[in-house]
């Protein structure tokens, strides 16, 4: 298994794998870059659900 990156939500920044607990960041990823858009990426697929499930009860998407 390669290097896994991780984003420290408390200290808003990357890790690699030993850095602070499991609990207070987001991951792993494959690469550095996909753990530094780490935000953006969990921001996109909310916005993403919110449509799928305004269109699973019958609403029209924005």
């Amino acid at each position: 298994m390669g290097d896994q990156w991780w984003f420290c939500l408390k200290h808003m920044a990357v890790e690699p794998e030993r850095g602070c607990p499991d609990k207070d960041r987001m991951g792993p990823y494959e690469t550095r870059q996909a753990a530094a858009d780490a935000l953006k990426t969990a921001a996109d697929r909310n916005e993403r659900w919110k449509d799928e499930d305004r269109e699973w009860e019958g609403e029209a998407a924005d």
